[in-house]
């Protein structure tokens, strides 16, 4: 699965080594839930709400030619 659940501590606060996250990525916070994807090389990556929630993330990949 492309997205990886990020912890958020018992005080809320969330903590990320920014060292270790991938080079192109994106933070996704909906409902007291954060959730990490890395963006692919040749994409076009769309976040679907739906009554003010994230519902899902399509992707739609190409490649060069």
């Amino acid at each position: 699965m492309r997205l990886q659940e990020v912890e958020i501590s018992e005080t809320g606060e969330l903590k990320l080594d920014i060292m270790e996250l991938p080079i192109n990525c994106a933070l996704i916070i909906s409902e007291g839930k954060v959730k990490l994807v890395e963006l692919p090389a040749h994409a076009e990556t769309s976040i679907v709400t739906y009554k003010g929630k994230v519902k899902r993330v399509n992707f739609d990949e190409g490649v060069d030619f």
